[in-house]
């Protein structure tokens, strides 16, 4: 949203929310436009990890400091940061309220992301695991350390959800895990969705996933949806009344918007960007996918390859360089 020039010429930037696009915004804005806006950036934690850096908590045994950069470290021309909570938004005012002040923009950004809902799924919070947090892929790295035998089941909670072919990824280094581990065997992995493919957008990302899955001995069950898991009996409750059984359950949780956003209106339903896929073996693919740019979303994997390994190091690498200085 735009405004009028501040009385001192020079804008107010405010920008809610310091993940992936509110630091990339930030600093563009500082290393062009620092003569003309000054930029407040709000969040609500003290520190950025990148999405991918969860697998390097659950398999690498990389601590939760390895992987958090601190927002402290923030040193950009023009920009402050702000660790505070969003209380409210007024988009036509450009005014935004937190647990510590309020906030007048010239130009008002809002990314605060997606929440999880880890309670919308019955049984989940007390039967299942996840990786889409580093508390979760501390909890599972330390309860695979545990497991020898038996079924993983990684279950597709709600959709759309971050990274797409991030829980097939999930499912290809839980191969390598327990190959390495000499049990790979006594495991069995399915991964289950509501999907009628695992990338619904493009049939061509959808079969490389398939393909890789195939070729480890991991099934996708398609166009089931989730809505309870049994703690009592291990089971997987479908909505159209079938079930499935488990000895582990790694759930994708329900992903939906802040609500803080929501009482806004602001809300929208889709995005657009590029996503890291490991395939295990020490190759990754890339993802790049575009919801807005043609009469329909598009998305096409790039790779896999040792050089795409390579370069997912050398991006969080930049970006942690362009970010925190």
């Amino acid at each position: 949203m735009s405004g009028e020039l501040s009385s001192s010429g020079v804008k107010h930037v405010v920008i809610l929310g310091a993940g992936f696009a509110g630091l990339e915004l930030a600093t563009r804005l500082s290393e062009s436009l620092s003569d003309e806006v000054r930029t407040t950036l709000i969040d609500q934690g003290d520190s950025f990890s990148f999405g991918f850096s969860k697998l390097d908590v659950l398999f690498r045994g990389r601590s939760a400091d390895d992987v958090s950069l601190p927002y402290r470290d923030i040193s950009k021309e023009g920009v402050e940061f702000r660790q505070e909570r969003v209380t409210s938004i007024d988009p036509e005012k450009r005014r935004v309220t937190t647990d510590a002040g309020s906030y007048d923009a010239d130009i008002l950004v809002v990314s605060l992301g997606a929440d999880y809902d880890f309670a919308a799924t019955p049984g989940f919070e007390e039967g299942g695991v996840q990786y889409y947090s580093i508390p979760g892929a501390e909890r599972m790295r330390d309860v695979l350390s545990d497991f020898e035998s038996g079924r993983i089941l990684i279950g597709i909670l709600g959709h759309p959800f971050k990274c797409p072919p991030a829980p097939f990824e999930g499912a290809l280094l839980l191969h390598d895990h327990f190959v390495e581990r000499g049990l790979r065997d006594a495991v069995e992995i399915r991964v289950v969705g509501p999907m009628a493919a695992p990338v619904p957008i493009t049939e061509e990302l959808s079969q490389s996933i398939l393909g890789a899955l195939g070729e480890r001995g991991i099934e996708y069950v398609p166009n089931q949806q989730i809505v309870e898991i049994d703690t009592g009996s291990n089971e997987a409750r479908f909505a159209d009344g079938g079930s499935m059984p488990f000895d582990l359950f790694v759930g994708i949780p329900v992903h939906r918007v802040p609500d803080v956003v929501e009482r806004s209106g602001l809300a929208v339903d889709e995005g657009a960007g590029i996503c890291y896929i490991e395939f295990g073996g020490g190759k990754v693919g890339k993802v790049e996918a575009n919801f807005f740019g043609g009469p329909k979303p598009t998305a096409r994997l790039v790779g896999p390859s040792r050089d795409l390994a390579a370069d997912k190091v050398e991006f969080a690498a930049t970006r942690r360089e362009l970010w925190f200085g």
